[in-house]
């Protein structure tokens, strides 16, 4: 990654300067307005606890959910400050507002080494719009810029690029970099053989990926629902699978194309809907029954998959291999995931494209045992495709 890093900040970029850092505590809330999966708060702990070490006056912007038209105070960013309070170990302030004369007066109050949480900055109109005059406000706010929200970085928002470009330095955080670092690394030099799992309900939502990963990968492994679109393309039955009728010639050319490199489930684990897991029962991929549908790859795939993992040297996977919430068509999404874990014990570069897939891994308790789990699903599909994320070209470039 050829951008600044927090880490390469001198002492005098740091003591005593208001940093604003854009951060990505868009976490879930829980009864009672608490914070029910702190994941992504730890996952910053290392660039705050080097910024407060460094004696700067931290200053913390995030969004949280999806508030419609203004402020909501179920999307306050409250409880999350009361969270990292509890994680820090120290005072984290708290703001009620997101800009103007009170913001700018609390960032002014901060010693050396204090915390601030500003409000969600969605009750901000602006935010989503990357409004000039509204990033102008944010830049009132610090002396500097930290990007460390790797899971907003695809997007072109003031908190994440209309800042960036009107505050120096503008640099990455830890977490910025570790993601791009594994994500890089993946794509850029993968010790080979290198595998991509690539999985969830629609083939549109991963075409670009497909496209970008064919010429470098050794192996492309497919599974989820978009398995169906390319059956159909190849003249199968699918039953109630959901099928994309519109991308079949497209599926169609990509099998022609790709050849042996992309590998499609040679058996499906079908029932007549996922609330039926009593009647799942698995078929050869040319044999699912009209009334059902496929809602998982079926065990030999799933143990062709593991031992086609067990060999990479380097694996990345974006999407599950089926409706993985529900068991019993879960089955091939653990194999998967605890094949990597397996891999990574072995040596294996093991990288998981967040989403779906980071909670599959979160839930079977192996995220620990992968190189790495990314933060953010959208933004990891993005760069996978290779597609510039507004919000690190914006960062300082190393000299």
């Amino acid at each position: 990654m050829n951008k600044r890093t927090v880490a390469d900040l001198s002492p005098a970029e740091m003591k005593g300067r208001r940093v604003l850092v854009r951060v990505d505590f868009n976490v879930p809330l829980g009864e009672g307005g608490t914070v029910s999966d702190d994941t992504r708060i730890r996952a910053a702990l290392p660039t705050l606890q080097l910024l407060v070490k460094g004696g700067a006056r931290v200053v913390l912007c995030s969004h949280l959910g999806r508030p419609k038209g203004g402020p909501d105070p179920k999307y306050s960013m409250a409880p999350v400050a009361r969270r990292l309070q509890e994680l820090l170990g120290k005072p984290v302030a708290f703001c009620p507002v997101v800009v103007g004369p009170e913001a700018e007066a609390a960032t002014r109050a901060l010693k050396d080494g204090d915390v601030l949480v500003l409000e969600n900055t969605r009750f901000e109109k602006g935010e989503e719009k990357n409004d000039a005059a509204l990033a102008a406000a944010m830049a009132r706010l610090g002396d500097c810029y930290v990007n460390d929200a790797f899971g907003s970085a695809h997007r072109a928002h003031a908190s994440t690029e209309g800042v960036a470009k009107l505050l120096r330095p503008a640099v990455a955080g830890l977490l910025m970099q570790k993601e791009l670092d594994y994500l890089g690394g993946a794509l850029d030099k993968p010790k080979r053989p290198f595998v991509a799992v690539l999985g969830g309900s629609k083939i549109s939502g991963k075409i670009d990926v497909i496209d970008a990963l064919l010429p470098k990968v050794d192996a492309l492994l497919v599974g989820g629902a978009m398995a169906c679109t390319f059956y159909k393309a190849m003249g199968f039955e699918t039953g109630t699978s959901l099928v994309e009728p519109d991308r079949l010639e497209m599926a169609k050319a990509l099998v022609e194309r790709a050849g042996s490199t992309l590998i499609l489930p040679h058996d499906a684990t079908v029932a007549p809907a996922a609330d039926q897991g009593a009647k799942a029962h698995a078929v050869k991929r040319d044999a699912i029954p009209a009334t059902e549908a496929m809602l998982d790859i079926g065990p030999d795939t799933a143990a062709s998959y593991a031992r086609a993992i067990a060999s990479a040297k380097t694996v990345v996977w974006n999407g599950p291999m089926g409706v993985f919430e529900t068991a019993p068509f879960d089955a091939g999404t653990n194999a998967v995931a605890q094949a990597m874990a397996e891999a990574t014990a072995k040596g294996c570069t093991t990288v998981v494209g967040g989403g779906d897939s980071a909670a599959a891994v979160e839930a079977a308790g192996l995220a620990a045992k992968m190189s790495h789990v990314s933060t953010g699903g959208g933004a990891s599909l993005e760069f996978l495709e290779g597609k510039v994320l507004p919000g690190v070209a914006a960062l300082d470039d190393r000299k």
